[in-house]
């Protein structure tokens, strides 16, 4: 995920406030980048080994979408190969709208790879054009404007890393 890292590198900036949303014990930032960074996540253990996290909390977005966060409190948003699971996608996405500050930007990467059983269906039946395609719905219609999707790195073996944009 180095290109990953190196794509967050040219959107985030020296003291942003981020929210890593359904982050785990890694989160792909840029080291020498001092950021404010609150995590989210499932499991507690894997938040805690976050060594980038400021501070962190665990919520199920499926069972309760409202994040526990004032409006406006992020410069950016960052769901790394997690939008696949969200049964309550818009709900969501319009909780980033109201968490992110005017002009703050959402990245949301993906790869091929997932857990097909917790996928929702129409992640699974969609290819990579689909998958971007859906995002940029989702974040379209959750207020956002300026959406695009890059291409961040090919293996050559039908697994792309994708990263979709927006702007609050």
């Amino acid at each position: 995920m180095g290109a990953l890292t190196r794509f967050y590198a040219t959107q985030l900036q020296a003291d942003d406030c981020v929210l890593d949303l359904m982050s785990s014990w890694v989160s792909h930032l840029p080291g020498g980048l001092d950021l404010d960074v609150v995590g989210h996540g499932m499991n507690a253990q894997e938040l805690a080994a976050n060594s980038r996290l400021n501070r962190w909390f665990v919520q199920d977005l499926n069972r309760d979408p409202a994040l526990p966060e004032p409006d406006d409190a992020f410069d950016a948003v960052l769901i790394c190969v997690g939008v696949q699971y969200l049964q309550q996608p818009l709900a969501v996405f319009r909780e980033l709208r109201r968490v992110l500050r005017p002009g703050g930007r959402v990245t949301a990467s993906y790869a091929n790879r997932c857990f097909p059983t917790k996928a929702v269906a129409i992640w699974r039946a969609l290819d990579v054009q689909g998958q971007a395609a859906l995002i940029r719905l989702y974040l379209d219609k959750a207020g956002f404007h300026d959406s695009a999707a890059t291409l961040l790195a090919d293996g050559g073996s039908g697994d792309p890393l994708v990263a979709v944009t927006a702007r609050a």
